[in-house]
C-alpha cells in the first residue's frame, strides 16, 4: 500500500503523560510505572462546556489537542476518526440508574452525551472544525478498525486525518462485564504526503496472526487490558525511529503495519 505519514501523536495513560515525556518508557530506556495520570483538562472548549463534559471526552481532547499542538496546523481543516470500543461508560451508567427511579428523571445532558459520536461533537465545537468526521466501534479492536479508517480515507481525499483512540474503565457494576484496567488514549495525525516527520508506515491486512506483545510486563498488561491500548507496539516502533513491523488484530483479519526508519 502507498505510504503513510506520522506527523504528530498525542498520547496520555496512567505513567504516559504525554508523548514527549513517554518516549523513554516506549523505547525500554526506562521500565514503565503507572504514575497517576493528570487530569484531562480539555481546554480548547469553553469554560461552560468544559464543566459539562465527562472524563472520556476530556481525555479524547486531550490527546487530540497534544497532536495537533506539536504539528502546528489549523484543527479545523482536519478530518478526524474517533474509535472507542465501547464510547461513554460513565454516562451509560447515570442514564441506567436513572431508568430505575421513579419519574426515570433522565438529564438531558447526559442524554446528548450518551451517543457514540459525542467526542468528536465536542471536537468540533472546541475547533470549529466543520471536516468530516466518524466514530467507530470494533470491541477489542477499535484501534485497528480506526486506523484501517483513517489511513483509507487519508489516502482517497489527499489530505490530512486525525485518529483518536479512547476507552476508560466502567464503572461499578459494568466493570463486572467489561474489564478495562486503566484509561488511555492516543492521537495519530496522519498524512498521505511525502512528509515523515516522525514516521512513514505502510498498512497491509493478511491473513489473521497474532497481535505484537510487549517485552515490559507493565505495558503488556495495559496493552492487553485496553481496547486503545493495542495500539502500544505501534507507538513504541515509532518512538525507537527504527525499521520494523507491527502485526494488530483487526477482527480476525490482522492488520500489519511497516515502520520505516
Amino acid at each position: 500500500m502507498n505510504p503513510l505519514a506520522v506527523e504528530a501523536v498525542g498520547l496520555m495513560a496512567p505513567g504516559l503523560a504525554g508523548w514527549t515525556t513517554s518516549q523513554a518508557v516506549l523505547t525500554g530506556q526506562r521500565p514503565y510505572v503507572a504514575e497517576p495520570m493528570p487530569a484531562a483538562m480539555a481546554t480548547l472548549l469553553p469554560a461552560n462546556e468544559r464543566r459539562r463534559v465527562t472524563a472520556t471526552i476530556k481525555l479524547a481532547l486531550q490527546v487530540a489537542q497534544e497532536a495537533m499542538a506539536q504539528a502546528d496546523i489549523d484543527a479545523g481543516a482536519v478530518r478526524t476518526v474517533f474509535a472507542s470500543s465501547g464510547g461513554d461508560s460513565e454516562i451509560l451508567d447515570k442514564i441506567c440508574v436513572a431508568l430505575t427511579q421513579p419519574d426515570r428523571p433522565v438529564s438531558p445532558t447526559h442524554f446528548h452525551q450518551s451517543v457514540h459520536n459525542t467526542p468528536a461533537g465536542y471536537w468540533a465545537i472546541a475547533t470549529g472544525c466543520m471536516q468530516p468526521s466518524l466514530s467507530l466501534s470494533a470491541y477489542d479492536d477499535s484501534f485497528a478498525a480506526g486506523l484501517r479508517e483513517a489511513a483509507a480515507l487519508a489516502w482517497a481525499d489527499q489530505t490530512r486525518v486525525l485518529l483518536v483512540a479512547y476507552d476508560l474503565p466502567p464503572p461499578f457494576p459494568l466493570v463486572e462485564r467489561r474489564m478495562i484496567v486503566a484509561p488511555f488514549a492516543v492521537a495519530l495525525l496522519l498524512n498521505p504526503a511525502q512528509d515523515y516527520r516522525l514516521a512513514p508506515l505502510r498498512l497491509e491486512s493478511g491473513a489473521n496472526q497474532p497481535a505484537n506483545r510487549l517485552d515490559d510486563a507493565g505495558l503488556e498488561q495495559l496493552r492487553a487490558g485496553n481496547p486503545a491500548a493495542r495500539g502500544l507496539p505501534l507507538l513504541c516502533a515509532i518512538a525507537r525511529r527504527k525499521a520494523g513491523r507491527v502485526v494488530l488484530s483487526d477482527g480476525g483479519v490482522s492488520l500489519s503495519v511497516e515502520i520505516e526508519p
